[in-house]
């Protein structure tokens, strides 16, 4: 599979994890119906998915992008949906993270370019 394919379907595998986890913060413990069915739903996709890439990107590098990317966009999405604020210590936590993943990508010769 071409390197394209697996990283969209790491960034697919990613998108439905925020999703997932964003549900479950509407589940309000599970007490909602229909926002516990989405996020089942959405981490039965995003584990699909991450399962797709591990036949060519290591292990330890997809989990690495997807909990990076991960914890960005999930911040990003509480922050939206939810009123979750962030200060500049998060703020900048969020950043060095996405620059990890950017060297990780860039730099590390165990990815696939």
């Amino acid at each position: 599979m071409n390197p394209t394919m697996l990283y969209a379907m790491l960034v697919l595998a990613i998108v439905f994890e925020v999703l997932g986890t964003s549900a479950m913060q509407a589940a309000q413990h599970f007490t909602r119906l229909l926002p516990t069915l989405v996020m089942v739903v959405c981490y039965a996709v995003a584990f699909y998915f991450l399962s797709c890439t591990l036949k060519a990107i290591p292990v330890g590098i997809a989990y690495a992008i997807w909990s990076g990317l991960g914890i960005v966009l999930i911040s990003v999405a509480g922050y939206f949906l939810f009123g979750q604020k962030l200060d500049f210590a998060a703020v900048l936590g969020l950043g060095l993270i996405i620059a990890g993943v950017v060297v990780l990508n860039l730099f590390s010769k165990s990815t696939i370019h």
